[in-house]
């Protein structure tokens, strides 16, 4: 289980990298593109990466200038993508 400071911490880079990607995630969840389970998958997978320092530099170098495209290392990548193009999330089915 991660702790909250963690959680915290990638929930930041999450919002952040959406912000810097031109992503206003409030929206995305008015329109119905974004769900509160989404959004909690995206903050775990987050937690997951082994170098999330690497996301801070990133984030930082492009604050000012923002980004076409999350950085290949992003565990959100795809998610990100699909939110900058104004699609909703695929849901997850069962098999």
């Amino acid at each position: 289980m991660c702790g909250g400071r963690k959680l915290n911490e990638h929930a930041g880079l999450v919002s952040q990298m959406a912000r810097t990607l031109g992503i206003d995630l409030m929206q995305a969840m008015v329109d119905g593109r974004l769900t509160a389970e989404d959004w909690r998958d995206a903050v775990m997978a987050c937690t997951g990466c082994a170098e999330p320092g690497d996301c801070h530099r990133w984030l930082a170098e492009r604050q000012e200038t923002g980004a076409a495209a999350p950085p290949a290392y992003c565990r959100n990548g795809d998610l990100m993508g699909r939110l900058a193009q104004g699609a909703a999330v695929a849901p997850v089915t069962a098999d």
